[in-house]
């Protein structure tokens, strides 16, 4: 494994510095509590788009994680709803059942070149959208809702997690725990890239014959990446749903997957924390962009465009110097 830089640790701390306390102090000091909910659908919308970025990284495009994000949200509230299972149980289950989906539609299509697969991908979301309409457990149109607050965890009695439904605001309690993780996600990230399997797959973007020529299975690799992938997407779709306390069919669209991609284009693709930042700035610039009205969408684009012309490697390599796992 690669060691840790002392100037990365320092980028590490000011970003841990910047979620547990300035961001907290500053909502207290302005007052403005719905940043809250802002800060912490970017946390989870970096989740989801941190596994867009790990298909990227075996040289795959994937605009499909809308469905999983739908299908873990699903899952969580099945189980917590309808099954009376806690909500910390329900949320690895989520994401280990989106993973499982992606092994089975993926055991056929990870074999096909990499067009064909993003144009596959893009059809996941409508088709999760419209068997959440069929399906009786899902309640179709209507979805589920009245989906109970997260319940408290204590471990020999003492108190872990607390029972957000006796907490005066939850907004706080959602805040922190989307960051925990968000920064346990990205921590995985970064470990799998700068482990055995992170190097294969690296070989494997540059060029999967001559990496199938010394020995690399192709096949499986593409397997793991594309459940761990999914696994963040339902990981990310569990956490929305119990923070709306609601699903519907209509939770994530197409749209949705499109802009998990580009966050990662706009973070910067060579960079393993570039989905977060392009979450991030994706997310508040098009809200800046609001006051333009019919030209939001247009300058939007422009902008875009513009970046992905000028800045092919992402906003992180204004300041960041090559490499894949910096």
């Amino acid at each position: 494994m690669k060691n840790i830089s002392s100037k990365q640790l320092v980028s590490v701390g000011l970003l841990l510095f910047a979620i547990f306390v300035a961001a907290p102090l500053i909502i207290g000091a302005t007052g403005r509590w719905d940043f809250y909910f802002t800060l912490t659908s970017v946390a989870l919308l970096a989740i989801a788009s941190a596994g867009v970025w790990l298909t990227f990284y075996i040289g795959r495009i994937n605009i499909g994680q809308g469905a999983f994000a739908l299908i873990g949200a699903y899952v969580s509230a099945i189980l917590v709803v309808k099954s009376g299972v806690s909500f910390w149980i329900s949320l690895p289950a989520a994401g280990i059942f989106a993973a499982i989906v992606a092994i089975v539609i993926g055991l056929p299509i990870l074999r096909l070149r990499g067009v064909y697969f993003a144009m596959i991908t893009l059809v996941l979301t409508q088709v999760v959208t419209l068997t959440a309409l069929a399906l009786p457990i899902t309640n179709g149109a209507k979805g589920i809702s009245s989906i109970p607050l997260p319940s408290g965890v204590s471990l020999f009695g003492i108190p872990i997690i607390p029972d957000f439904a006796a907490m005066e605001s939850t907004k706080l309690a959602f805040y922190y725990t989307a960051c925990i993780l968000m920064i346990a996600t990205y921590a995985a990230l970064y470990r799998l890239v700068n482990s055995r399997l992170g190097h294969l797959c690296r070989s494997m973007q540059q060029n999967e014959e001559l990496a199938s020529s010394i020995g690399v299975n192709i096949s499986y690799i593409r397997m793991v990446i594309f459940a761990i992938s999914s696994f963040f997407g339902g990981i990310g779709g569990a956490m929305f749903g119990s923070i709306a306390q609601s699903v519907y069919p209509s939770s994530f669209q197409v749209a949705d997957s499109v802009n998990f991609m580009l966050n990662c284009f706009l973070g910067g693709l060579g960079y393993v924390f570039g989905p977060m930042l392009g979450t991030l700035v994706l997310y508040f610039g098009w809200d800046l962009l609001f006051e333009l009205g019919k030209y939001q969408l247009l300058v939007y684009s422009i902008i875009l465009i513009a970046v992905i012309r000028f800045l092919p490697n992402g906003l992180l390599s204004v300041r960041i110097g090559k490499g894949a796992s910096k």
